[in-house]
């Protein structure tokens, strides 16, 4: 049985239609019963509860041969590393005596980062407190920066006729779509082939300035548009206006920040085995454009 959290999320999902139709028995952790009927009408078991619930997730992940971890965002709250650690916690106690024998784990490049890097340090908490799991072999996903970010600055696009974050705008990142972090999470689920603690890169097809990105996606809508790189004042600024916590809109800062000095990046390079197929250029034809062109 393999344990699915996140099961409605970009990656999850596809996580659990592919475990599925290669023929495992999938148990998939969600919060909301209704989205999960399309996973139990393709054969997953549902999980429905909150990773909040610590014994919720013991009763969970009891019996199970591998599990997905994933701590997803949420946007009403007010210390964001506490809420994480609120997480990860409830994720060692319930795989402590579980019989869980393997983890794929959505961490982030920057995730060796215990501090200086918002969120993602978060993850560097995941990581290290899975260490304490006697006998439990971990792979850590360590994807760039997610494609379906620049959904969020369509609103910003449409009014201004720029996107912006406080990113220097000849910084090269490497930009991944989740699909294809999920194919990576697939490919080991099926073959279990990691033992102890150890990760992979997930770094799509290319590294990208904001100003390449920027664009590829001007050219996908047919409508021109520019980067600006906003100081960190703007940004938080900007962050909070649209609706975030003020904890979400720093942590997003000090994230840009651990970006811009290079820390985050340390340790990468593009090779073969981290580059995976989904192009930037297709994301902002098929994807981006579809959806600019649904916001009036």
């Amino acid at each position: 049985m393999y344990v699915i959290t996140g099961a409605t999320g970009h990656t999850g999902h596809i996580i659990v239609e592919e475990l599925i139709a290669a023929g495992k028995k999938v148990k998939a952790v969600v919060r909301n019963a209704t989205k999960g009927i399309p996973l139990a009408e393709k054969g997953a078991q549902l999980a429905v509860g909150d990773l909040e619930d610590s014994a919720f997730l013991k009763e969970t992940f009891k019996g199970a041969e591998a599990v997905y971890l994933m701590v997803p965002p949420k946007w009403n709250i007010t210390d964001w590393r506490a809420y994480q650690r609120e997480i990860i916690q409830n994720f060692v106690d319930a795989l402590l005596g579980s019989g869980v024998k393997y983890a794929v784990v959505l961490s982030s490049m920057g995730a060796h980062m215990p501090t200086g890097a918002g969120p993602v340090s978060g993850l560097y908490d995941l990581e290290q407190a899975l260490k304490t799991v006697a006998g439990l072999n971990v792979l850590n996903l360590r994807p760039g920066y997610f494609m379906e970010n620049f959904f969020g600055n369509i609103g910003l696009i449409k009014a201004a006729g720029i996107q912006g974050y406080a990113l220097n705008a000849d910084l090269k990142v490497p930009l991944v779509h989740t699909h294809d972090i999920a194919e990576v999470a697939v490919k080991h689920f099926l073959t279990l082939d990691f033992e102890g603690h150890s990760h992979v890169f997930v770094a799509g097809a290319a590294d990208y300035t904001m100003t390449e990105a920027t664009a590829i996606l001007s050219d996908a809508v047919g409508k021109p548009f520019h980067y600006v790189q906003f100081s960190p004042e703007d940004a938080r600024a900007g962050m909070i206006g649209a609706g975030l916590p003020e904890t979400i809109a720093d942590g997003y800062n000090e994230l840009f920040a651990g970006l811009n000095s290079g820390e985050y990046l340390n340790g990468y390079e593009r090779d073969a085995s981290n580059t995976t197929p989904t192009t930037f250029e297709d994301f902002a034809k098929k994807e981006f454009a579809v959806a600019f062109n649904a916001v009036s």
